[in-house]
């Protein structure tokens, strides 16, 4: 295992995550939902108890676009909301965010996704979702961007695209355009159970697509989900039934502990930034935000382990500052934020 961050991590990292370059070669685009998150106005409540909710902006994949920009990156966002209000409004709001949304379409029959979320009174989520069918299902793969693609150095995607057609034929449409022009894979299985016919299905569709990854990103629950009751924290295990041939990075978060890499050369962990929880939604799409920023400006960072382990704190950094605030994508970081609070723990 390799050693801690140096004393210079700081200045190593605002140099491994400068995003914005003279070129567009560091573009990272998300494929995926983009909806709108109803979150109750007071933490520890059942949606029945919730006196009220507060709508935010949400859907993984976006979350991780604007994340990018956030931290001074390059991003895209392709996707389809509804021809409504929220649709309307989610597309402004990536493009106050300084994410390319020229990708996305809007469906004139099928409106946007709804998803309630109740923050439990240990700051974890449960999730009611209002798709039925909702317009980011219905993305056809005749409306794809297919030149926006193509200039992707980083492609993101999850799972919850794989569900149900035309959709689901549309990413992988996406992928392997992406993936044929030399783009980086980068896949958050992002596991939402309630969405899927079927337990079984939802490793079935997860797995469908996995060997094709460059970069897999998964939580210690749906390592143990996959495997089928597995230990999440045996690498033998992690080795075996989820690391892949194609495969050049799998990160295991492990929320305020940090998180766990593999490489075929080298594995290990880097320790997370103790915080006190308000809301972990965006948790997760803020650590990719962070790998991804840097990768994006740094593609051989699966090959020099101490690059990838600065990379993976600054990473674990951003997942931990937008746990202190309610929301997704308001809460997510500044590259001046995250460096701010390295070097407040770097000296604690």
């Amino acid at each position: 295992m390799a050693g801690n961050l140096t004393t210079g991590g700081t200045e190593d990292l605002s140099a491994i995550t400068n995003g914005k370059s003279a070129n567009n070669n560091s573009l990272v685009i998300c494929f995926g939902e983009l909806l709108i998150d109803f979150v109750p106005t007071v933490a520890g409540v059942s949606l029945a108890e919730a006196p009220a909710f507060k709508k935010s902006p949400g859907g993984a994949p976006a979350n991780v676009a604007v994340g990018v920009s956030r931290l001074g990156g390059s991003s895209a966002f392709i996707g389809k909301v509804g021809d409504d209000e929220f649709g309307h409004m989610l597309a402004d709001i990536l493009k106050q965010n300084n994410v390319d949304n020229s990708g996305m379409r809007f469906d004139h029959s099928a409106r946007t996704a709804l998803a309630f979320v109740t923050l439990r009174a240990d700051g974890e989520r449960e999730f009611l979702f209002f798709r039925h069918p909702s317009a980011d299902m219905r993305l056809h793969e005749s409306e794809l961007d297919k030149n926006l693609i193509k200039q992707a150095k980083i492609f993101h995607y999850g799972s919850i695209s794989l569900i149900e057609e035309p959709c689901k034929s549309a990413h992988l449409a996406a992928m392997n355009i992406a993936k044929s022009s030399g783009s980086i894979l980068s896949y958050d299985p992002n596991l939402r159970l309630p969405l899927w016919p079927s337990a079984e299905a939802a490793r079935k569709g997860i797995m469908s697509i996995w060997d094709q990854a460059d970069l897999i990103k998964v939580s210690e629950d749906e390592i143990t989900f996959l495997t089928g009751g597995d230990d999440p924290y045996d690498d033998n295990v992690v080795m075996k039934k989820l690391f892949h041939p194609n495969l050049k990075l799998l990160v295991v978060t492990e929320g305020s502990q940090g998180c766990r890499y593999y490489t075929k050369a080298f594995k290990g962990s880097v320790p997370g930034i103790k915080v006190k929880p308000v809301d972990t939604t965006g948790a997760g799409d803020a650590f990719v935000s962070g790998l991804l920023s840097s990768l994006a400006s740094d593609p051989n960072l699966f090959q020099d382990e101490k690059r990838l382990r600065e990379a993976l704190f600054f990473a674990n950094a951003c997942g931990a500052i937008t746990v202190t605030e309610r929301g997704a994508i308001p809460a997510l970081p500044t590259k001046k934020t995250v460096l701010d609070a390295i070097a407040k723990f770097s000296a604690s």
